[in-house]
């Protein structure tokens, strides 16, 4: 899990390099610029910050749907269409990086590459054409991150918290007290289920609405037994519980909730939505065709096709963890990998 600052270039590539989350550079760096790089199954997504008094601010952002993960879960590869779509956004993340003069990066790949049989052939080929070094991260490190980004959102309270992220090949639930300074984790779960694997085991194509209903409730069942080990793991009082989500799916949904005519991360980053809410929006677009969906404004064709799967494990996790309130967060892996090398270089944060 090293960082390093950013150097002269290595030419040529160094393969001993790759997996270190550093990025090599022409130019003197110019010190506090940070960047963060997330390429998950479904997205990849970059933030570029400079630290600032109790925080960061954000100087350059990216993010692309590149559905690295598409076809993973039947060839167990990741396929040659996904691995160029994910060159050409890493290629612009590559050159936002170098243009920005970060001066530390680390740059984090997540469960396509954990189960790709050439996950490891795509990173030195990530390497050796855009000079970004992924480092494929253990599920436990991903659901501490996760944490770290977003556990400033969760609403005020005495209770245990459960934080969760919805990716495309897999979900990271994460229990945490935040009764000291910093909050603690108490177990944390990942199951191999996210909107693209998912989406990938049950098909795209229905005849009407009863079997897109029937699809489901297969879905939210498969979830729900990937899920089983975890709940027995959780506090049998549920009282004055918190849950909060960081992922596409529950920005999504929530946007929906709020009849948005176009995305406002503004308007939902932060934003404390009612779970039975939450619910309604899932029910709805479950039984809605994907042309249906797609004519929602911010879900559009490029997420019609996946968004009921993420909808399918949310209803999972609230059966799990009931709460009455589901706290809603737009940030994630990337801001908690700037935080921790911020305040591994003394910032506070």
């Amino acid at each position: 899990m090293a960082q390093q600052a950013v150097t002269a270039p290595l030419t040529p590539a160094d393969p001993a390099q790759a997996g270190r989350g550093s990025i090599p550079f022409r130019r003197p760096p110019c010190r506090h610029i940070y960047g963060a790089l997330d390429l998950g199954t479904n997205n990849c997504r970059l933030l570029i910050a400079r630290p600032a008094e109790n925080g960061f601010v954000v100087i350059d952002a990216f993010s692309r749907v590149v559905r690295l993960g598409e076809g993973l879960a039947a060839s167990g590869r990741i396929s040659d269409a996904a691995i160029d779509r994910a060159l050409s956004a890493l290629s612009v993340c590559s050159d936002k990086l170098r243009r920005r003069r970060v001066s530390l990066a680390r740059s984090v790949a997540t469960e396509a590459c954990r189960r790709a049989v050439n996950g490891r052939h795509f990173i030195q080929r990530v390497y050796d054409e855009t000079g970004i070094a992924l480092e494929i991260i253990a599920p436990e490190e991903e659901a501490r991150l996760a944490m770290l980004g977003c556990h400033r959102l969760l609403e005020p309270g005495d209770g245990p918290a459960l934080i969760f992220d919805i990716g495309g090949g897999s979900t990271e639930l994460i229990l945490i007290d935040t009764d000291g300074a910093e909050p603690r984790i108490r177990s944390w779960w990942s199951a191999p289920w996210g909107v693209v694997s998912l989406t990938e085991s049950e098909g795209r194509n229905f005849a009407d609405a009863g079997e897109r209903l029937a699809s489901y409730g297969r879905m939210r069942e498969r979830v729900r037994h990937a899920f089983s080990r975890f709940a027995e793991l959780l506090p049998a009082d549920k009282n004055n519980i918190r849950l909060m989500g960081t992922s596409g799916t529950v920005t999504t949904l929530a946007s929906v909730h709020l009849a948005l005519p176009s995305y406002d991360r503004k308007a939902v980053d932060g934003l404390m939505v009612p779970a039975e809410s939450m619910r309604a929006v899932s029910q709805m677009l479950s039984g809605m065709s994907m042309e249906e969906r797609s004519r929602l404004p911010c879900i559009g064709g490029e997420r019609a096709d996946l968004v009921v799967a993420g909808c399918a494990i949310l209803e999972a996790i609230m059966d799990i963890w009931p709460a009455n309130i589901l706290g809603v967060a737009d940030r994630g892996i990337r801001e908690g990998i700037l935080r921790s090398l911020m305040a591994r270089d003394g910032h506070r944060l």
